[in-house]
C-alpha cells in the first residue's frame, strides 16, 4: 500500500464519528421523491460539498425542456423544481482517469407508520452498529460513505492527476431525472460507481423496469342483478393469468449473471382500483404494474411482449374480445444496462475493497432499474454498484444499514479513487 493509501485511509477512519453523525443527520430529512425535502437535502449537501473545499455545481433544473426530450426516462411524482448538484475536485496535473461517485438523495414513502417499529421512520438512530430510518440503506449511507472518500482526499491535498467527483442527484426512484439532468449539463468521467445497496458485492449490470398501466372495461349494473352486467374485476383475471405466464416465460432462461436471483425479471402489479360503490357491478378495474426488462433487451420488444400477452387474452374472452384491455405506458422507463466487458472497474473495485480487508465478493446482476443504465449508456461512462446495506431492506420498514459496511465502503472507495486518479 503507498503511502498516500494509508493516509487516506486513516483520514477517513478518524473521521468516521463525523461521517456517521452526518449520515443520521440526511436520514432525518425525509427527502421523498418530489417533496420539498428532496430539495432542502440538495441544499444542505451544496454547502457540505463547498465546506470540504470542493468546486460546486448547484444548479436548477429545467424540467420543462427536459421532461420534453426524446430520451427523458420519465417521472412518477409531480415536481414544481428540482435540484442538480455535483462537487469536483481538480487534478493537480495530469495523466490519470477520472472517476465520479453517483449517488441519489430521493427516498420512497414510508408506507404503512404502523409497520415500523420505531415511532419516526425518518429518526436516523443508531442502536449499537446499525443506523434505522427511510433511506439510510438507500441510498444515504452509500452517498455519505462516497463524501467521505472525497474529504479524505481533499482534506489531505493529495495531489491527483485525474479529476475526482461527487454526483448527488434527484429523482432516481422514480425514473432518474438527476443523472439524466446530469447528463445533460455535460458532466462525464471515465469510471463511475454508484454505492446502491449490494452488501458490498459488486454488481455490474441492472435489468431494467418498465411502468404500466391497464385499464379493463365491464359493465355497470345493481349488484343483486350481478348475471347481468360485466364484472372487470372477474375479467382482469384472464388477463392476469396471461401475465404470471409472460413472466414465468421470461424467465425460463436468464443471463448468466442474474442467475443468483429466484426472479430476475419480475412481472408484477402494485396498484389494483376498481368499483365505487359496493352493490355495483364495477364497470372498470386500474392496475398499474412494473415490466422487468431483460440484459440487452429493447425496450420496445419489452413492451410489445405485454401487449401482446394482454392482447391474446382478450382474444380468449368473448367480452374483452369486443372490450379489449388497454396497456398504457407511463411513469418511470428503465432500460438494462451493464458494464462494458472491456471494462477493467470491477476488478479495480474488487481489488480496493480487498485492500481494505472487505473480504470476498459476489460479482452479479441486479433485477432492478437503476441510475447504471443511463450513465452507461446516455453517459457511455462504464458503471458499477458497490455500496453498504442489503437491497432487500431498502424499501421495507425498518430500513437500516451496518454502519461497517458505510466504512468499508468509504475506505474502499478512497483507495478507488487513487487508484484511478492517480497520484502525482
Amino acid at each position: 500500500m503507498t503511502d498516500w493509501s494509508a493516509r487516506v485511509l486513516a483520514e477517513v477512519d478518524a473521521r468516521l464519528p463525523e461521517t456517521f453523525e452526518l449520515l443520521a443527520e440526511l436520514v432525518r430529512i425525509p427527502s421523498v421523491s418530489g417533496s420539498d425535502p428532496e430539495h432542502e437535502i440538495q441544499a444542505r449537501l451544496a454547502g457540505e460539498l463547498a465546506a470540504a473545499g470542493l468546486e460546486v455545481d448547484h444548479w436548477r433544473i429545467s424540467l420543462d425542456e427536459l421532461i420534453a426530450e426524446p430520451e427523458f426516462p420519465g417521472v412518477e411524482v409531480d415536481r414544481q423544481e428540482a435540484w442538480g448538484l455535483v462537487g469536483r475536485l481538480p487534478a493537480s496535473s495530469s495523466g490519470g482517469g477520472s472517476l465520479l461517485l453517483n449517488g441519489h438523495v430521493d427516498v420512497v414513502p414510508i408506507g404503512n407508520p404502523a409497520a415500523w417499529s420505531r415511532p419516526d421512520a425518518f429518526s436516523g438512530q443508531i442502536v449499537g452498529d446499525t443506523l434505522f430510518g427511510r433511506g439510510a440503506c438507500d441510498m444515504k449511507a452509500g452517498l455519505v460513505a462516497a463524501l467521505a472518500a472525497v474529504q479524505a482526499v481533499r482534506r489531505l491535498g493529495v495531489p491527483l492527476r485525474g479529476e475526482l467527483m461527487l454526483a448527488c442527484v434527484p429523482g432516481e426512484e422514480d425514473g432518474g431525472l438527476g443523472s439524466y439532468a446530469m447528463l445533460r449539463r455535460g458532466w462525464r468521467a471515465d469510471a463511475c460507481v454508484v454505492p446502491e445497496p449490494t452488501g458490498l458485492d459488486l454488481v455490474t449490470a441492472n435489468a431494467g423496469a418498465l411502468t404500466f398501466r391497464l385499464r379493463v372495461p365491464g359493465r355497470a349494473t345493481h349488484a343483486s342483478r350481478r348475471s347481468e352486467g360485466v364484472s372487470a374485476v372477474e375479467k382482469f383475471l384472464p388477463v392476469l393469468a396471461a401475465l404470471q405466464a409472460l413472466e414465468a416465460a421470461r424467465n425460463a432462461s436468464v443471463d448468466p449473471l442474474m442467475a443468483r436471483w429466484p426472479l430476475a425479471y419480475p412481472l408484477s402489479i402494485g396498484r389494483l382500483v376498481a368499483g365505487d360503490w359496493a352493490s355495483s357491478v364495477p364497470d372498470l378495474l386500474v392496475a398499474e404494474g412494473r415490466l422487468g426488462v431483460v440484459l440487452d433487451e429493447p425496450m420496445d420488444t419489452a413492451r410489445s411482449a405485454l401487449e401482446t400477452a394482454v392482447a391474446e387474452a382478450c382474444a380468449a374472452d368473448p367480452w374483452l374480445r369486443d372490450h379489449p384491455v388497454t396497456v398504457e405506458w407511463w411513469g418511470g422507463q428503465f432500460a438494462s444496462g451493464r458494464l462494458p466487458a472491456s471494462s477493467d472497474l470491477a476488478d479495480r473495485m474488487a481489488a480496493a475493497h480487498s485492500a481494505v480487508g472487505g473480504g470476498t465478493l459476489q460479482t452479479s446482476g441486479a433485477p432492478y432499474g437503476s441510475d447504471l443504465r443511463l450513465l452507461s449508456g446516455i453517459g457511455g461512462i462504464p458503471t458499477l454498484h458497490y455500496g453498504p446495506g442489503d437491497a432487500l431492506l431498502a424499501h421495507a420498514p425498518d430500513e437500516r444499514v451496518p454502519l461497517a459496511e458505510v466504512a468499508t465502503a468509504a475506505r474502499a472507495l478512497a483507495l478507488l479513487a487513487l487508484d484511478i486518479c492517480g497520484t502525482a
